[in-house]
């Protein structure tokens, strides 16, 4: 068994407006101290495979097929 924590947010290249308006949130709470913030989504996934090589394969297919939008958001497995 194979357990797969992904990790998703936007290239830095793509606006993040959901992003923008947690950090204005926070200002307005008077946490100044906050220069940014990125949102993202967090997935576990857990497989059986043969491999580790073979498991990390399927994460890989399912981020790109599913979970993340390959051209907007680099996915990040550990």
């Amino acid at each position: 068994m194979y357990l797969a924590q992904i990790h998703v947010t936007y290239k830095p290249s793509i606006l993040d407006p959901q992003g923008v308006a947690i950090k204005d949130a926070m200002h307005r709470l008077d946490f100044d101290t906050v220069t940014d913030v990125t949102q993202g989504k967090y997935f576990e996934v857990t497989l059986s495979a043969d491999s580790a090589a073979d498991a990390e394969a399927e994460i890989e297919a399912i981020c790109d097929r599913l979970l993340a939008n390959p051209n907007m958001e680099p996915t990040v497995m550990m």
